[in-house]
């Protein structure tokens, strides 16, 4: 970074930076961790010498510090967890509405704010790149692009399929009802990584209007475009962007990420890898129970992970369960299972 021609290139210069700061982004917390740590210890020799009146005093000190300090140990133990070829990337998120109808459809688009939300509060940015809406309310179908550090890294602990059950707001009779949607989590390929390449014979692109709010550009003009992979059939669009050229960048974007996603299932035969197989979007295949009558509590299925507080959950506040995903799944964690089964 320090070199005369640095800065030539600016775009190759701005990941080269990104990169630093990822990587003291992972030492520096590490450094004043392990200081800390040797401030602790001359505190308990301190304590130690101290009169037994004092050291209560000392005592009480130490437990809180050691309470904030395990916490930020816990959130680096994570980051160590999150070691993919693609976990530190941005992330594309499906959401579909599954078994339910219109319930579906609103669940899908609760699941939507909730993600949305959950990103906000991580300091990611997040931005609805396709959405197809429900004919009575919530939608379909909605894409989203998050994008921050270890966005996907933590994000693919969320691919599953979603059930909520509540008492629902379109039957008249209110009667509980049980819905289901889907949420799908794949790391985002830049075109430049030289990690897959799409031929042009390969694809087709088709521009339509984007339609909604956005003045006469967006209901005027084509600027939305959709690309289908002719060999897959997989088909992407983007209509979020003002201008033809941004939605085809960003849908492009989109369709190699879906790719290569396909392509690593494949070959590695995880399931729960990349593009792991949720099954079919209804009764048997849930990783979370959402339930908001007649009790409230929401569970994930795979860990064992609850609470109660169904608001938090549905404001954002999901590290509790994404955090426990990740745990569960390290393989020190596995490794330790193994050794308590031996003795």
């Amino acid at each position: 970074m320090t070199g005369e021609t640095f800065w030539n290139n600016r775009e190759q210069a701005q990941k080269l930076i990104d990169e630093a700061n990822s990587l003291r982004g992972k030492t520096e917390p590490l450094l004043k961790a392990a200081k800390q740590l040797e401030d602790f210890q001359v505190m308990v020799e301190l304590g130690e010498a101290e009169p037994a009146a004092a050291q209560l005093s000392v005592q009480r000190e130490l437990e809180k510090d050691l309470a904030a300090f395990f916490l930020e140990v816990d959130s680096l133990e994570l980051k160590v967890f999150l070691n993919g070829p693609h976990d530190k990337s941005n992330c594309i998120m499906s959401i579909n509405g599954g078994a339910g109808g219109t319930e579906a459809q609103d669940w899908a688009e609760m699941l939507s704010r909730m993600y949305q939300r959950w990103a906000e509060l991580r300091g990611w940015k997040s931005e609805v790149t396709d959405l197809l809406k429900g004919e009575t309310a919530g939608v379909k179908s909605v894409t989203l692009l998050i994008q921050g550090e270890n966005a996907y890294g933590f994000t693919k602990a969320e691919r599953g399929v979603h059930r909520l059950v509540r008492i629902s707001p379109f039957d008249s009779n209110k009667r509980r009802h049980t819905s289901f949607a889907s949420v799908d989590v794949i790391a985002e390929i830049e075109e430049d990584t030289g990690e897959i390449a799409i031929p042009p014979t390969e694809f087709s692109v088709d521009t339509f209007r984007s339609g909604g709010k956005g003045g006469q550009n967006v209901n005027k003009v084509e600027t939305a475009v959709r690309i289908t992979h002719i060999p897959t059939g997989l088909v992407v669009a983007s209509q979020s962007q003002r201008s033809q050229h941004q939605n085809r960048a960003t849908a492009m974007k989109l369709l190699l990420s879906r790719i290569y996603a396909q392509r690593v299932d494949a070959q590695k035969a995880e399931m729960e890898r990349f593009y792991g197989d949720k099954g079919s979007i209804s009764w048997g295949n849930q990783i979370r129970s959402y339930v908001f009558q007649p009790y409230r509590m929401v569970k994930d299925l795979r860990t064992g992970v609850e609470t109660s507080n169904v608001q938090g959950v549905m404001d954002g506040d999901l590290d509790t369960f994404v955090n426990g995903w990740l745990r569960a799944g390290c393989p020190a964690k596995r490794m330790q299972g193994v050794r308590d089964e031996e003795e």
